[in-house]
């Protein structure tokens, strides 16, 4: 690993343990960073024929949570979002569908129907473009012990929100 792709996998940590944990957006993030089975890649793909190589690669790797981080190319949110598609044929491709999960981060991220500026969307703004990849079946358990899992997009974006008129 080079000093470059270390210091921006210990920032993406940093923003993971100050950020996710500390907030408490991800209520399951906590365990598996104190377990430290969160694997923090920096790749080095500048395009993205090249970063789906990259995450092909990893998907034959993760054994709990992989954060591919991608800092050289789809800097653009919306070419981003588009991008995701790929990445759900490539799964499909490799009838990975029900193995491997992957959600998406990056520093401009929008959730539709938002505006740009709204703090709502600071829920899934990360310091650098990344996938986050999960595996299914341990996503399960830990969704299977949670109350109201499907209220955690909400009440974050609430969260964003109250600490943006806060400031």
């Amino acid at each position: 690993m080079t000093d470059e792709e270390f210091t921006i996998a210990l920032t993406v940590r940093s923003w993971v343990e100050r950020t996710v944990i500390r907030l408490g957006l991800c209520p399951f993030a906590g365990k598996v960073s104190r377990e430290n089975t969160i694997r923090y890649v920096v790749t080095d793909a500048d395009s993205e024929p090249a970063l789906l190589g990259a995450l092909r690669v990893e998907l034959g790797r993760v054994e709990e949570t992989t954060l591919l981080i991608h800092p050289r190319v789809l800097a653009d949110f919306d070419v981003y979002n588009q991008f995701l598609d790929r990445v759900d044929a490539l799964l499909e491709e490799m009838g990975l569908v029900g193995v491997y999960q992957v959600a998406s981060f990056h520093p401009e991220y929008r959730f539709e129907g938002t505006e740009t500026d709204d703090p709502a969307n600071r829920t899934n703004r990360s310091p650098y473009p990344l996938l986050h990849v999960l595996r299914e079946d341990r996503l399960a358990e830990a969704v299977d012990s949670y109350p109201d899992v499907h209220l955690i997009p909400e009440r974050n974006m609430a969260l964003m929100r109250k600490l943006h008129e806060a400031d």
